[in-house]
């Protein structure tokens, strides 16, 4: 089986509630749990980020899935690799929320002080997200 990463970004619609994210979180984690996928989600009211490893299959069904979701627009494909190992083995699903992204993180890997993965490369946001790990219990 070869493994992949997939990192994506996403703008939020204007009706993402709190609840939305809740559900979103709740899903990933039991439907990434069947599917053998582990991954991050980060979330700041206007953008996701998220990052999805697991078998090429798995991640492209789930990919497709993540597309066709009205709760947000503008999906775009940040970076897809065939990876050794897997970084975020510790989640299912695990989550940033708005709070976990500071703006010293943020400048860090990108430039900008405000959270904006279009504005990102895709090695900037895989750094990010592995740093962001660091402060995600593991459930």
């Amino acid at each position: 089986m070869y493994l992949v990463r997939l990192i994506y970004a996403s703008k939020a619609t204007d009706r993402v509630t709190q609840e939305d994210i809740q559900q979103i979180v709740a899903s990933a984690k039991a439907n990434n749990s069947r599917s053998e996928l582990s991954g991050l989600l980060c979330f700041n009211r206007k953008f996701f980020l998220q990052v999805l490893e697991g078998s090429r299959s798995a991640v492209n069904a789930t990919y497709r899935h993540i597309m066709k979701d009205p709760r947000h627009t503008d999906v775009m494909l940040i970076s897809y690799d065939e990876i050794s190992k897997r970084e975020f083995e510790q989640w299912h699903m695990g989550y940033v929320p708005e709070a976990g992204i500071n703006s010293e993180i943020s400048l860090r890997y990108s430039g900008h002080r405000d959270f904006d993965p279009f504005e990102m490369k895709g090695e900037s946001c895989l750094g990010m997200m592995l740093e962001l790990r660091k402060t995600v219990p593991v459930v």
